[in-house]
């Protein structure tokens, strides 16, 4: 079943068509972050590390697309220091983890994975545990990924690994 349900996920407006549109639509009333009931691609989620039990949710972020601008300085300045345009040296989907953790300070986050896209937000589905959760603690894998606190912000989660350059995809070196 899986095996299907990641096929449908690699074009979703192609193979779910209406549906995904009208869930974007759906998406975009909701508040920035959203506690979810169940994640909506269970076949990510699991493969990341979620489980269906107490002291573990998912939450679904929004995260504004597009570079971002400085704002216009009032005085002299040297016009090469005036552009208006950066990069921000971290991913979209680390972004959103950090909005995910801000807003559920007792949790760690676990992984999160991408659901959604369109011209002005992206979202992302962000898994968080529990530190003091019984359940949580005697996981073996999440005891693991909630003892030590702050993983989003030292860059620890697999987004934060890819950005600072830790996951190289097919680089040998």
């Amino acid at each position: 079943m899986y095996k299907y349900l990641k096929a449908l996920w690699k074009k979703p407006s192609e193979g779910m068509g209406e549906i995904h549109k009208s869930r974007l639509v759906k998406w975009r009333t909701e508040p920035v972050v959203t506690k979810l009931e169940r994640p909506t691609r269970i076949d990510r989620a699991r493969s990341l590390g979620y489980r269906a039990k107490q002291g573990v949710i998912v939450s679904r972020v929004r995260v504004n697309r597009g570079g971002r601008k400085t704002p216009d300085v009032a005085g002299g300045r040297r016009p090469r220091r005036s552009g208006r345009f950066f990069t921000l040296n971290k991913s979209k989907q680390q972004v959103a983890e950090e909005k995910a953790t801000k807003k559920y300070k007792n949790m760690e986050v676990v992984n999160s994975y991408w659901v959604g896209e369109d011209g002005k937000y992206k979202w992302y589905e962000v898994i968080l545990a529990d530190r003091s959760h019984p359940s949580v603690k005697s996981n073996r894998n999440l005891k693991a990924v909630t003892s030590s606190r702050g993983r989003v912000t030292r860059g620890l989660t697999s987004s934060g690994k890819k950005s600072r350059g830790l996951q190289h995809k097919g680089k040998k070196g």
